[in-house]
């Protein structure tokens, strides 16, 4: 079997031959070649004194050395993002290796593009973040066509400035920083409307009915997989590629979806909703990375957003706080109701039950001498119902709008999977329970605590937990 082939990547530093990177690389393959680049964006290389000194002293040095190892030394100049994949190609290298670091980084993803004619053109969905960066220049360095394109989906001149947001100002800046630099074309397309209309809009109706939503999920449903999955159809893109921490693989049916290398990056919580249709045209490069892996890639190649925070609240609630967002949607929606216990004694009274989760214990203005949670939300009697945390506990569940991406057709029967019921939760056996027009799921493990209509319930296969079957919203059953 042939040996992968590696590019080294170095600094002068002569000590490099006691380095643990090295040593690594030399344990997966001795078909290295090195590679000493005079950076444009390190003003040490281009120092002259330090120039020459370099080139008199210590680069026979180097030579010899690399050659007594079987290897030889090629000396570049100019901008390592573009250097890097260059010559990886050029030399056929499967894996880049930096004397920083010991783990090494695939530099060749095979987007399994069945096309025959060419390469294949990708367009990338670019968020202004260290993911889907790496993401543009992973398609990139492999030789693909690459298109980036970053929807601004919201206004953000009225929020508050802060690290870990997404899709809006700097982070619109940052992509085409990132674009410019791996030198693809990039594109900033307004979905304001169009993400109003299909996320923040059913956001605000969601906590209205009671439930607590999961925006990022719709965003992906109905906007980045709905609507900028056809402008890259348009675009004649052979695949349109994200930075999710996910694995998609092709299997009997068409492509199938797996979590991801890095369990907890693993973003299959948030994909549920994705059909074969466009699982078939995605494609997810980053799924067998960690996030350690991908900053350093980041840095590798020089990229100014390899330490930019990871996004946090959501997007278009900067602050985290939604109540404010809600109020400003619809400012009458607020109506007046009691809070209760289970026994429906009246304990106080609420300016509305958009103020209210599932689970929460704070703010409820209650003083009875025991923690008290909110257990129950009725949207129709406007009622909030507290507890005791053991109240919280439920062992049946009912979900609808259901996405089936197993092989068989979803029938009305007993199904055995394994489930998640929260994104922070862990994966726990479960059975679908299929009878007509009504789905709900039973926990092997019995009651749960902190289920809430609006959120997912994500089904795994229960003999090969990595692999992702769909899944549905639970909703609460005494609504149409």
């Amino acid at each position: 079997m042939n040996k992968p082939r590696i590019l080294f990547w170095h600094r002068k530093d002569l000590r490099i031959f006691d380095n643990q990177a090295l040593i690594k690389a030399f344990s997966l393959s001795d078909a290295i070649t090195s590679t000493y680049i005079f950076d444009k964006n390190y003003s040490h290389d281009f120092n002259a004194s330090s120039r020459a000194w370099f080139l008199g002293n210590s680069l026979q040095e180097l030579g010899n050395n690399w050659k007594k190892m079987g290897s030889r030394l090629v000396l570049e100049e100019g901008d390592p993002v573009l250097i890097i994949p260059q010559l990886a190609k050029k030399i056929d290298a499967k894996f880049v290796f930096w004397n920083r670091s010991i783990e090494p980084y695939e530099i060749n993803r095979d987007l399994e593009i069945k096309n025959k004619t060419k390469k294949g053109r990708v367009v990338v969905a670019m968020s202004g973040g260290v993911d889907s960066s790496v993401a543009a220049a992973l398609v990139k360095a492999s030789g693909y066509e690459a298109i980036g394109i970053t929807l601004q989906l919201y206004d953000d001149s009225n929020s508050p400035k802060k690290k870990g947001s997404c899709c809006a100002g700097q982070d619109i800046h940052d992509a085409k920083k990132v674009a410019s630099t791996l030198k693809i074309p990039h594109y900033v397309l307004d979905y304001e409307k169009i993400f109003k209309e299909k996320v923040i809009n059913d956001f605000a109706s969601s906590y209205e009915k009671g439930e607590t939503p999961i925006p990022c999920v719709l965003c992906n449903e109905r906007v980045k997989f709905d609507d900028l999955f056809d402008v890259a159809k348009d675009l004649n893109a052979d695949a349109l590629v994200t930075g999710h921490y996910i694995n998609s693989v092709e299997g009997k049916n068409g492509r199938e979806m797996y979590r991801a290398k890095d369990i907890e990056r693993d973003q299959s919580y948030f994909l549920f909703k994705t059909t074969r249709e466009q699982l078939n045209f995605l494609r997810f490069p980053l799924g067998n990375f960690t996030k350690s892996e991908i900053r350093k890639i980041a840095e590798d190649i020089g990229l100014e957003v390899s330490e930019k925070p990871d996004s946090q609240d959501i997007c278009f609630v900067p602050d985290g706080n939604y109540k404010n967002v809600l109020k400003k949607l619809n400012p009458n929606g607020h109506i007046r109701g009691k809070i209760i216990s289970k026994q429906g004694e009246v304990l106080a009274e609420h300016n509305g039950i958009v103020n209210f989760t599932i689970g929460q214990r704070r703010g409820l203005g209650l003083a009875v001498g025991e923690p008290l949670y909110v257990i129950d939300i009725n949207p129709v009697s406007y009622e909030v119902t507290v507890g005791t945390k053991d109240d919280l506990k439920k062992e049946t569940i009912y979900i609808k709008d259901i996405n089936w991406l197993g092989d068989d057709q979803f029938s009305n029967k007993i199904r055995k999977v394994k489930v998640k019921v929260g994104s922070t939760l862990d994966l726990e056996n479960a059975d679908i329970i299929t009878e007509g027009n009504n789905i709900s799921v039973k926990l092997e493990s019995g009651l749960k605590e902190g289920i809430s209509p609006g959120q997912a319930c994500v089904f795994y296969d229960i003999q090969n937990s990595s692999r992702v079957l769909g899944g549905g919203w639970i909703y609460d059953n005494r609504l149409p």
